[in-house]
Protein backbone atom coordinates (compact mmCIF):
# COMPACT_ATOMS: atom_id res chain seq x y z
CA UNK A 1 0.00 0.00 0.00
CA UNK A 2 1.20 3.50 -0.88
CA UNK A 3 1.04 6.24 1.79
CA UNK A 4 -1.25 8.46 -0.32
CA UNK A 5 -3.86 5.70 -0.49
CA UNK A 6 -4.68 6.73 3.10
CA UNK A 7 -5.95 10.03 1.65
CA UNK A 8 -7.06 12.02 -0.14
CA UNK A 9 -5.04 14.73 1.60
CA UNK A 10 -4.99 18.49 1.06
CA UNK A 11 -1.85 20.00 2.54
CA UNK A 12 -2.30 23.72 3.12
CA UNK A 13 -0.49 26.71 4.56
CA UNK A 14 -1.41 30.32 5.22
CA UNK A 15 0.61 33.48 5.50
CA UNK A 16 -0.95 36.25 7.58
CA UNK A 17 -0.72 39.84 8.79
CA UNK A 18 0.14 38.61 12.31
CA UNK A 19 -0.36 35.85 14.85
CA UNK A 20 -3.99 36.35 15.96
CA UNK A 21 -6.75 34.66 13.93
CA UNK A 22 -9.25 37.13 15.41
CA UNK A 23 -7.30 40.35 14.86
CA UNK A 24 -5.13 39.48 11.85
CA UNK A 25 -5.93 38.36 8.31
CA UNK A 26 -4.72 35.81 5.76
CA UNK A 27 -2.63 37.26 2.89
CA UNK A 28 -1.79 33.99 1.11
CA UNK A 29 -3.19 30.48 1.14
CA UNK A 30 -1.73 27.58 -0.81
CA UNK A 31 -2.64 23.92 -1.07
CA UNK A 32 -1.41 20.70 -2.62
CA UNK A 33 -3.94 17.90 -2.92
CA UNK A 34 -2.89 14.31 -3.37
CA UNK A 35 -5.68 11.90 -4.19
CA UNK A 36 -5.75 8.18 -3.37
CA UNK A 37 -4.47 7.40 -6.88
CA UNK A 38 -1.39 9.60 -6.33
CA UNK A 39 -2.55 12.41 -8.64
CA UNK A 40 -1.35 15.77 -7.31
CA UNK A 41 -3.07 19.10 -7.93
CA UNK A 42 -2.13 22.56 -6.67
CA UNK A 43 -4.05 25.72 -5.79
CA UNK A 44 -2.90 29.01 -4.32
CA UNK A 45 -3.97 32.60 -4.03
CA UNK A 46 -2.76 35.83 -2.56
CA UNK A 47 -5.55 37.45 -0.56
CA UNK A 48 -6.28 41.12 -0.05
CA UNK A 49 -6.53 41.47 3.74
CA UNK A 50 -8.31 44.82 3.51
CA UNK A 51 -5.61 46.38 5.65
CA UNK A 52 -1.93 47.12 5.48
CA UNK A 53 0.61 44.38 6.26
CA UNK A 54 2.95 45.33 9.13
CA UNK A 55 6.62 45.80 8.15
CA UNK A 56 7.80 43.19 10.68
CA UNK A 57 5.56 40.58 9.06
CA UNK A 58 6.62 41.59 5.54
CA UNK A 59 10.22 40.96 6.67
CA UNK A 60 9.26 37.32 7.37
CA UNK A 61 7.19 36.33 4.31
CA UNK A 62 8.03 39.18 1.91
CA UNK A 63 4.38 39.64 0.93
CA UNK A 64 3.75 43.35 0.54
CA UNK A 65 0.66 45.53 0.27
CA UNK A 66 1.48 45.93 -3.43
CA UNK A 67 1.45 42.15 -4.00
CA UNK A 68 -2.02 41.75 -2.48
CA UNK A 69 -3.57 45.03 -3.68
CA UNK A 70 -5.43 43.41 -6.61
CA UNK A 71 -5.83 39.96 -5.05
CA UNK A 72 -9.30 38.64 -4.20
CA UNK A 73 -10.72 39.09 -0.71
CA UNK A 74 -10.99 36.00 1.51
CA UNK A 75 -14.68 35.38 0.75
CA UNK A 76 -13.83 34.39 -2.85
CA UNK A 77 -10.49 32.69 -2.17
CA UNK A 78 -11.92 30.83 0.84
CA UNK A 79 -14.80 29.47 -1.23
CA UNK A 80 -12.35 28.27 -3.91
CA UNK A 81 -10.08 26.69 -1.30
CA UNK A 82 -12.91 24.78 0.39
CA UNK A 83 -14.09 23.50 -2.99
CA UNK A 84 -10.51 22.38 -3.79
CA UNK A 85 -10.13 20.58 -0.43
CA UNK A 86 -13.58 18.99 -0.15
CA UNK A 87 -13.77 15.29 0.68
CA UNK A 88 -10.13 15.20 1.79
CA UNK A 89 -8.20 15.39 5.05
CA UNK A 90 -6.73 18.85 5.63
CA UNK A 91 -3.05 18.67 6.58
CA UNK A 92 -0.85 21.45 7.96
CA UNK A 93 2.40 21.77 9.90
CA UNK A 94 1.36 23.14 13.29
CA UNK A 95 -2.25 22.82 12.16
CA UNK A 96 -3.67 24.76 15.11
CA UNK A 97 -2.27 27.99 13.61
CA UNK A 98 -3.38 27.47 10.00
CA UNK A 99 -6.72 25.89 10.89
CA UNK A 100 -7.41 28.65 13.43
CA UNK A 101 -6.96 31.29 10.74
CA UNK A 102 -8.97 29.29 8.21
CA UNK A 103 -11.92 28.72 10.54
CA UNK A 104 -11.95 32.31 11.81
CA UNK A 105 -11.81 33.66 8.24
CA UNK A 106 -14.56 31.31 7.05
CA UNK A 107 -16.74 32.33 10.00
CA UNK A 108 -16.05 36.06 9.52
CA UNK A 109 -17.09 35.91 5.85
CA UNK A 110 -20.17 33.77 6.46
CA UNK A 111 -18.78 30.66 4.77
CA UNK A 112 -19.35 27.20 6.30
CA UNK A 113 -16.63 26.08 8.71
CA UNK A 114 -14.37 23.15 7.82
CA UNK A 115 -15.94 20.09 9.40
CA UNK A 116 -13.78 17.46 7.73
CA UNK A 117 -10.79 15.57 9.10
CA UNK A 118 -7.52 17.32 9.87
CA UNK A 119 -3.98 16.07 10.42
CA UNK A 120 -1.02 17.91 11.93
CA UNK A 121 2.37 16.94 10.47
CA UNK A 122 4.09 18.51 13.49
CA UNK A 123 2.42 16.02 15.85
CA UNK A 124 2.79 13.19 13.33
CA UNK A 125 6.53 13.67 12.74
CA UNK A 126 7.14 13.98 16.50
CA UNK A 127 5.46 10.57 16.88
CA UNK A 128 7.27 8.83 14.03
CA UNK A 129 10.64 10.55 14.55
CA UNK A 130 11.08 11.30 18.26
CA UNK A 131 14.30 12.94 19.47
CA UNK A 132 14.92 15.25 16.50
CA UNK A 133 16.69 18.47 17.56
CA UNK A 134 13.87 20.67 16.17
CA UNK A 135 10.47 20.22 14.56
CA UNK A 136 10.22 23.63 12.89
CA UNK A 137 9.49 23.24 9.20
CA UNK A 138 12.76 24.93 8.20
CA UNK A 139 14.73 22.63 10.54
CA UNK A 140 12.99 19.55 9.11
CA UNK A 141 13.89 20.80 5.62
CA UNK A 142 17.56 20.58 6.59
CA UNK A 143 17.31 17.34 8.61
CA UNK A 144 15.51 15.44 5.82
CA UNK A 145 17.18 17.35 2.95
CA UNK A 146 13.80 18.12 1.41
CA UNK A 147 13.49 18.88 -2.28
CA UNK A 148 13.78 22.53 -3.12
CA UNK A 149 14.41 24.76 -6.07
CA UNK A 150 15.66 28.31 -6.37
CA UNK A 151 12.16 29.77 -6.68
CA UNK A 152 10.97 28.21 -3.40
CA UNK A 153 11.05 30.83 -0.67
CA UNK A 154 10.68 29.87 3.01
CA UNK A 155 7.67 31.38 4.77
CA UNK A 156 5.72 31.58 1.55
CA UNK A 157 2.64 29.37 1.58
CA UNK A 158 3.30 27.79 -1.82
CA UNK A 159 6.80 26.65 -0.80
CA UNK A 160 5.84 25.62 2.74
CA UNK A 161 3.07 23.30 1.48
CA UNK A 162 5.53 21.47 -0.77
CA UNK A 163 7.84 20.81 2.20
CA UNK A 164 4.90 19.87 4.43
CA UNK A 165 3.76 17.35 1.79
CA UNK A 166 7.24 15.78 1.89
CA UNK A 167 7.11 15.64 5.72
CA UNK A 168 3.68 13.98 5.50
CA UNK A 169 5.11 11.36 3.13
CA UNK A 170 8.14 10.69 5.37
CA UNK A 171 5.97 10.37 8.50
CA UNK A 172 3.29 8.18 6.94
CA UNK A 173 5.82 5.85 5.28
CA UNK A 174 7.51 5.49 8.66
CA UNK A 175 4.19 4.84 10.42
CA UNK A 176 3.24 2.20 7.84
CA UNK A 177 6.43 0.15 8.41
Amino acid sequence: MQWFELGPFTVFDVETTGMSPVNDRIVQIAAVRIDKDGIISRWSSFINPGRSIPAGVVAVHHITDEIVANAPFFARAGREFIEFAKNSTLVAHNARFDLGFLQESLNRTGLPLWKGKTLDTLRLIKTTHPHLPSYKLQSLRAIFQLDSNDSMQAHRADADVEWTLQILEIALKSAMR
